[in-house]
């Protein structure tokens, strides 16, 4: 009986060449993706600081001018002493620092508590903590005005600070979820020299969880400097507004000169990048931490 014999085909492999070709023709469709992406972020940006630069009837004729002619710079000067920005700078900064300080100091505890101590309905009260954070802000608008009213707390400062002073769920669950990380031996270890429960987590766990607290107080800064609504509910002196009830005011009354009002909007983000920029560490491991990767639950 004869026996067929089959030829394999020889298999045919790329050239290195062709590799090369293949990796600069994705290396340059990445970057194309990038550069259009980053340019349609930083458009309205440009935009922005073009405006600033700009005359009043420059602003407004069409078709639209990119350019100033001629710079302004005049502007932001203008735009700082039409209004007392200075003030408001110093609400905002005041109210940021001790709502980070608030929510770090109770937040942190809670988050120890929950981490670290072992006692009855843990797991159930943590659970309910973190039901919170899907209460709507609107629902409780109407009780903690009502709550602040009969304190005399409306139109100070007091209503946008103290609540941070009884922890938030979302810094909580955080905190708690990174201090999960830090392994048992080290509390039995700190026992066995003599520290109790405060002991361990101001000597132990406070300085290993410094990654997530400087996530938690870059949150909470970037949060507390953009937050409009409740300013808008609890001040009514222009004494106690927020930089963002001032650039609201502000545009109210410079309705026309969108060059002043885009000088004054530039001067108001000057705090918030400078603080992503030096602590963007801590920003990016608290998005990293949020989303999960490297925490055990």
């Amino acid at each position: 009986m004869a026996v067929q014999t089959y030829k394999t085909q020889p298999r045919v492999m790329p050239s290195t060449r062709s590799l090369r070709l293949r990796r600069i023709l994705g290396r340059v469709l990445t970057y194309a993706v990038l550069i259009g992406g980053a340019a349609l972020v930083l458009a309205p940006l440009l935009w922005t600081f073009s405006t600033a630069l700009k005359t009043t009837p420059q602003t407004l004729s069409y078709p639209p001018e990119w350019t100033p002619r001629p710079v302004m710079w005049s502007n932001f000067a203008e735009a700082m002493t039409a209004v007392p920005f200075h003030i408001y700078y110093g609400n905002s900064l005041l109210i940021a620092v001790l709502r980070v300080t608030g929510q770090l100091v109770s937040s942190s505890l809670v988050a120890y508590g929950f981490a670290r101590l072992r006692f009855p309905g843990r797991n159930f009260l943590f659970i309910v903590v973190l039901s919170t954070i899907m209460i709507p802000f609107q629902v409780l608008l109407i009780p903690r005005f009502v709550l602040f009213r009969e304190l005399n707390w409306l139109d100070t400062l007091l209503p946008l600070i103290v609540p941070s002073f009884f922890g938030g769920a979302f810094t909580i669950f955080l905190l708690r979820q990174y201090m999960l990380t830090i392994p048992n031996e080290l509390d039995d270890a700190a026992r066995i020299d003599g520290c109790g429960p405060f002991g361990i987590f101001w000597r132990i766990i406070l300085p290993l969880s410094a990654p997530a607290l400087g996530a938690a107080a870059v949150f909470e800064f970037l949060d507390s400097w953009d937050e409009f609504l409740t300013p808008l509910i609890y001040l009514n002196s222009e004494k106690n507004y927020t930089v963002e009830l001032g650039l609201n005011a502000f545009r109210t009354q410079y309705f026309t000169e969108w060059n002043l009002f885009m000088a004054a909007s530039l001067v108001a983000m000057v705090i918030p990048v400078t603080v992503f920029f030096i602590a963007q560490k801590y920003f990016i491991s608290g998005v990293a931490l949020t989303g999960g990767g490297g925490v055990k639950g």
